[in-house]
């Protein structure tokens, strides 16, 4: 065992960045990420965080394009939830929700049954996004079991569509280079056509027409119950607006089609809300903004602005009821689950949210977002714009007459090779992802407005207008 002194600090009074990478290269290990870059390169380290900008440990600063990752809705630096989490821990710091109840749960599940549409009453708490769709997925097939149908465990999701990571949960994720690996994972999952119009046509769909494309993406999820038995499947999983791939937003009409045959069949219908939840789109729920009313939403993220973490299972009254009754029990939990000090951070979180009108401000700035990352499209490397709300992917690609893409090799090279590191090093936090086609993916905090988006529009200019003089 090594130790290494952290507390030397540089002339900036920040932590010294020698000692940190000397650190992290001995004993972290990262998520989603390859050791060797660490190994060999250092990792950027960031330090601090104000409103929609962060710091590294050498004193540079940033704009924070992706809110941490999709989490830091209300901005970083927020003293008065910082506050509040303290005294939550000075007054009492934990206690399970294991057959007890503290008050600052049942304050914030009340507080999101009212923000939930319908009669989305129910709220069982875990404490991350990929915990919320595991409860979710077992939810679903221990009701069935209930209503003496215990055939129907199958779920359905879209390609290229990501749940989170667990196992039940990665039966779910659509990306199947991140479940190779770990086969097998848990059986049951099937997957449909997303809703990717830029890519309609490469999928056999109608491509002259937003309501018709729609509501043949919606058709496929009937196809794919008649083809498995509506006797065998449990639940469908759709994001309202899907993240992996580059954030495809629903065409008109989807949703309601997809209601339609959820109740035709006898399908619970799950929205996974861990992304688009609490104002992303511009609702405190993106299923409000699309008008429909699933029979679960699963969230997280947003819940706290990541000042704690969180998340939770929202649960119509339909799929609590044979719960609530004799000794019926859902024998699933999470030790940390309703944590005390998170359900307080949550509650200042969403008051926070009330008083400044976070989910009004992007309602009303979203257009100028859309119209403003739009002027990339005069650029070679820029095919599509596209997204909803403060949340926008730019897919990039190799011809923008034909939509020809970049094979793997070149988008290692583009995306790993150029692209990450010199976004951030221009001053720009954001992701460059390809799980699915290449693509730059923009969730900005929900404080910002013009000028913020005028200063990101600029940096991916300067920078994507380079990375196509390198192809």
């Amino acid at each position: 065992m090594t130790t290494t002194d952290l507390t030397t600090r540089a002339p900036s009074g920040a932590p010294d960045d020698s000692a940190l990478q000397r650190a992290a290269k001995d004993h972290l290990w990262m998520h989603f990420s390859r050791q060797s870059v660490l190994e060999e390169h250092g990792v950027p380290i960031i330090v601090r965080g104000e409103g929609h900008r962060i710091w590294d440990s050498r004193g540079r600063s940033y704009i924070d394009g992706l809110s941490g990752l999709f989490v830091v809705a209300a901005g970083h630096g927020r003293r008065r939830l910082a506050e509040v989490a303290a005294r939550q821990a000075e007054q009492l710091a934990f206690f399970p929700i294991w057959s007890y109840a503290h008050p600052k749960a049942i304050e914030l599940a009340e507080r999101l049954a009212h923000h939930a549409p319908g009669d989305l009453n129910r709220v069982f708490f875990s404490t991350g996004g990929g915990e919320a769709v595991e409860t979710a997925f077992k939810l679903a097939k221990h009701f069935w079991k209930l209503q003496g149908r215990p055939t129907k465990h199958k779920v359905i999701s879209r390609a290229v569509a990501y749940h989170g990571t667990p196992q039940g949960a990665l039966a779910i994720t659509g990306i199947p280079a991140m479940k190779e690996m770990f086969e097998p994972v848990t059986p049951g999952g099937f997957r449909v056509p997303n809703t990717n119009v830029y890519r309609a046509a490469e999928m056999g769909a109608p491509t002259d027409d937003l309501e018709a494309f729609g509501l043949w993406a919606a058709d496929r999820i009937e196809q794919m119950i008649q083809f498995e038995g509506p006797e065998t499947v449990a639940a469908v999983f759709l994001e309202p607006v899907q993240n992996s791939g580059g954030c495809f937003p629903p065409p008109p009409g989807y949703f309601s089609r997809v209601r339609e045959i959820c109740d035709r069949y006898d399908v619970l219908l799950v929205a996974d809300e861990v992304i688009t939840g609490f104002g992303r789109i511009g609702d405190m729920f993106a299923s409000t903004t699309y008008g429909f009313v699933p029979d679960m939403i699963t969230c997280a993220k947003a819940m706290t602005s990541g000042y704690s973490p969180i998340g939770a299972t929202i649960v119509s009254e339909r799929v609590y009821e044979p719960f609530a009754h004799g000794t019926t029990a859902f024998y699933h939990g999470y030790t940390f689950g309703g944590h005390p000090v998170s359900s307080a951070v949550a509650l200042e979180n969403l008051d926070i949210f009330d008083e400044e009108d976070l989910t009004g401000n992007v309602k009303r700035n979203s257009p100028a977002f859309r119209a403003t990352l739009e002027k990339l499209l005069d650029l070679p490397i820029v095919g599509d714009v596209r997204g909803d709300g403060y949340f926008f992917g730019i897919e990039l690609v190799k011809d923008k007459a034909t939509r020809e893409t970049f094979d793997d090799a070149e988008s290692e090279r583009l995306l790993r090779g150029f692209l990450s590191g010199a976004l951030f090093e221009a001053g720009l936090y954001c992701r460059a992802d390809d799980r699915g086609d290449p693509v730059i993916q923009l969730a900005p905090p929900l404080t910002i407005g013009q000028p913020e988006f005028d200063e990101i529009e600029q940096i991916l200019r300067g920078v994507l207008s380079e990375a196509w003089t390198k192809l």
